[in-house]
């Protein structure tokens, strides 16, 4: 859950639908970026459904995934797909387009959103880059 800031919580700040229009657009970018899209399962509704109740919850707003989902587990969650350096870059360069794009977010909620983030996407990390002798030609 994130700390409470003059103006309130980031999700206060951000609101239930601007926090609908970040996520539409940030998935938009997840799709057309394929090493990305590539390790997400493909029902795009729902996945961000379930990322908009997690969001929900991270910014401060209600804890949604938790009511229907359960204790969200991020790491054991993403264990089978492999989450590299360079995606967790991928995926964060994802957000920051999508946190431009989005109207009504001022620049220091979008810091404050990106950097915890950074530290989220930092913490999923799970598979080192490929070698080179790894990679498909």
């Amino acid at each position: 859950m994130m700390h409470l800031t003059e103006g309130g919580t980031l999700y206060d700040r951000i609101g239930p639908e601007r926090l609908h229009d970040l996520l539409t657009r940030f998935y938009a970018h997840v799709r057309a970026t394929p090493d990305l899209a590539a390790i997400f399962p493909g029902d795009w509704d729902t996945t961000l459904e379930k990322q908009e109740a997690f969001m929900t919850g991270f910014t401060g707003g209600p804890p949604l995934y938790h009511e229907r989902y359960g204790h969200p587990r991020l790491r054991a969650r993403h264990l089978p797909f492999p989450v590299t350096p360079s995606r967790a870059r991928l995926w964060l360069a994802c957000m920051r387009r999508a946190l431009d794009d989005t109207l009504g977010i001022d620049r220091d909620t979008a810091a404050e959103l990106y950097a915890a983030l950074t530290r989220v996407a930092t913490h999923m990390v799970n598979t080192p880059e490929p070698t080179p002798e790894e990679v498909p030609a």
